[in-house]
């Protein structure tokens, strides 16, 4: 078999490399159950909790059906309430995590009620840190370790974040990226098109992008919860394994952390309008995963109803697929949240009889044919005019004669390929969109300047026209009346030329001053000797060049305008204002001036771990907003409230 000289246009061999054990390995779901502590310290029936852990699987519920009875399950680990969050990765998480290093899927998801503490166990605090920043800190460690200790491989990691919200797949990554489609590609692989993917290189540089993208997420205030999540949010962390030397392996392991939003009943929340709307989505989702771990435990062969919704769509390889699954059951012990508990346990119960089936994701980069694939490209790039036939003889000719090349494994094909790969680089690379790129800017900018020429012009043939008219009105007194008619249209003219432009240096400066007296002139209109006056010291200040002293004052006036505000009033509207900035909703927040959705939630994000906000002032911490936006924001903010 002869080695391609042409391009690197790589044909790989999809190859799904079982473990050891052969092509019948399986993995059962494994299923965790954490209890959260007791907080309804003024319980109706005051009867304490109605759960209770039996040992460190086995926990019991009391029967609703007789209370004098309990109902016994059991699990893969049982977590108490005085378990920590480095307990539940260690004994829960931690042990699928290697998997992914070696081709592997694996996948950790909360489920639950509402208000029974999943969140927390997947992001925790930053004190207690949850699954999800543990799990993403042993991946890095795990490649590192691997790195040393095989170095004829190379890793990358990477991560996307997405929301199911009202059975619409947002990017959080790319808050304002509109719904993504799901596709399942030829390999029964579940894509999603257009998700944002971020190549990451360290732990701090995820925590860089993730807390941002947490903030992203849909959360609201219920009954039952107060930080209350309103959507399904799954994590993925995407680490690909390549081999530097022939045959060039390459494995693909991806890591999924799902933190579903709980089941709730409207009677107890007290959810209305939007907020009934999305418990109805998230009901329903959950409710297709019910079904579909129904239909894997009856195991008859029919549909799985995967395709129902967003959310078993994308589940779709964590439950009867090719992952290493974790399910970890939050439950709540008081009374209130007893039937939500005991569904809980019951879908628990189920899962863990799934059954899942995992393999490596392998791919083998395998040598082609160089001579016929070079002759087509000749072809499709215009060739050299000679017979086709004739250049598949010289390629055959050159294979023959080149015998140290036609093994795939030789060192001299590596370098050979290497040179080719930067040349088809260089050649398709950059550049030549660089050069497309300046020649569109070199475009507009010609653009700019006729449009600014145009518009000199025509301010100088204003001009002239204005020089006519005070001679006019020299010698004829009633001319006052016509300055008065044209005038206002001129000061509006000069107003929108005195508007900063990006290219307006190509230009030479127009002399506004000349225009700008004049308005003085004709809205007073004083007497002669005033006017005189006036004329003598617009004639001053043109010789000695004050052309932009108009706009200087005018921006000295914009600068002092707290100045002329009672001070009582401006007082009474920055307290008002950061009365809003520390307990305002996002809502609130979103209606102060210059406030939109992004600035909002990073005010809310800055309060919740720095606390209120001393001083206005203290607005400038926030990320993107600068000295200026400030001034800006105060004003706007001021204004508006004495106007209303």
């Amino acid at each position: 078999m002869s080695v391609r000289l042409g391009w690197t246009s790589e044909m790989a061999q999809r190859v799904a490399v079982n473990d050891a054990a052969g092509s019948k390995r399986t993995a059962r779901v494994r299923v965790a159950v954490r209890l959260r502590p007791y907080m309804d310290k003024q319980d109706e029936k005051s009867e304490g909790p109605c759960v209770r852990g039996l040992g460190p699987q086995t926990l019991e519920i009391v029967n609703w059906r007789n209370a004098t009875e309990t109902l016994q399950y059991q699990f893969d680990v049982f977590h108490g309430e005085q378990t920590t969050q480095q307990e539940v990765f260690l004994s829960s998480v931690k042990p699928i995590i290697p998997h992914i290093l070696n081709g592997q899927n694996a996948s950790v998801f909360a489920y639950g009620p509402t208000g029974a503490g999943k969140t927390h166990t997947m992001l925790g605090s930053q004190e207690h840190p949850g699954v999800i920043p543990r799990a993403v800190r042993e991946v890095f460690q795990l490649v590192r370790t691997q790195v040393k200790d095989q170095d004829d491989w190379e890793f990358s990691v990477g991560m996307s974040y997405l929301e199911i919200y009202n059975e619409k797949v947002l990017d959080l990554l790319s808050p304002n990226s509109q719904d993504l489609p799901i596709r399942e590609d030829k390999d029964k692989n579940i894509i999603i098109p257009g998700l944002t993917h971020t190549s990451l290189s360290s732990f701090s540089d995820f925590h860089t992008h993730f807390v941002p993208a947490s903030l992203n997420r849909t959360t609201a205030s219920t009954k039952l919860n107060q930080r209350s999540s309103r959507s399904h949010a799954i994590l993925l962390i995407k680490v690909v394994k390549c081999q530097r030397v022939p045959p060039h392996r390459q494995q693909t392991g991806k890591l999924y952390l799902v933190d579903l939003a709980g089941s709730e009943d409207n009677r107890r929340t007290g959810n209305q309008g939007i907020r009934l709307k999305e418990s109805g989505a998230i009901n329903l989702s959950l409710f297709t995963l019910s079904k579909v771990v129904d239909c894997l435990n009856t195991g008859n062969g029919g549909r799985v109803p995967y395709r129902d919704s967003k959310l078993t769509r994308l589940l779709q390889d964590s439950l009867g697929g090719s992952a290493h699954s974790v399910m970890i059951t939050n439950i709540a012990p008081e009374y209130k949240y007893y039937f939500d508990t005991f569904t809980a346990l019951n879908f628990a119960a189920k899962s863990k009889q799934i059954i899942n089936r995992p393999f490596v994701r392998e791919t083998v980069m395998a040598p082609t044919n160089a001579a016929g694939k070079r002759s087509r490209e000749e072809q499709d790039a215009g060739g050299s005019g000679e017979p086709q036939n004739k250049r598949l003889k010289e390629g055959k000719k050159v294979e023959q004669q080149s015998p140290p090349l036609t093994h795939p494994h030789s060192p001299v094909d590596s370098s050979v390929l290497d040179r080719l790969m930067a040349l088809e680089k260089m050649m398709l690379g950059t550049p030549e969109r660089e050069r497309l790129r300046l020649l569109k800017t070199v475009a507009q900018s010609r653009k700019e300047i006729q449009r600014l020429k145009e518009k000199q012009k025509e301010l100088e043939e204003k001009a002239e026209m204005l020089n006519k008219l005070k001679n006019e009105r020299e010698e004829t007194p009633s001319g006052i009346s016509l300055f008065n008619t044209d005038l206002p249209l001129l000061q509006r003219k000069q107003s929108v030329s005195a508007r900063p432009r990006k290219q307006q240096a190509i230009v030479t400066p127009l002399q506004v001053s000349q225009v700008q007296p004049l308005q003085d002139f004709a809205v007073v209109c004083k007497p002669s000797q005033t006017i005189d006056k006036k004329k003598k010291r617009i004639k001053t200040e043109i010789s000695e060049g004050k052309e932009n002293s108009g706009l200087e004052t005018a921006c000295e006036e914009a600068a002092n305008w707290e100045s002329r505000l009672d001070s009582s009033l401006l007082d009474q509207s920055r307290k008002k204002i950061l009365q809003t900035l520390n307990s305002g909703s996002l809502k609130e927040l979103k209606s102060l001036q210059l406030i939109g959705d992004k600035k909002a939630k990073l005010i809310l994000g800055w309060r919740e771990i720095n606390g209120d906000f001393t001083q206005v002032e203290d607005l400038k911490k926030i990320e993107g907003i600068t000295d200026k936006r400030f001034s800006s924001f105060i004003k706007a903010n001021i204004l508006s409230a004495m106007g209303k």
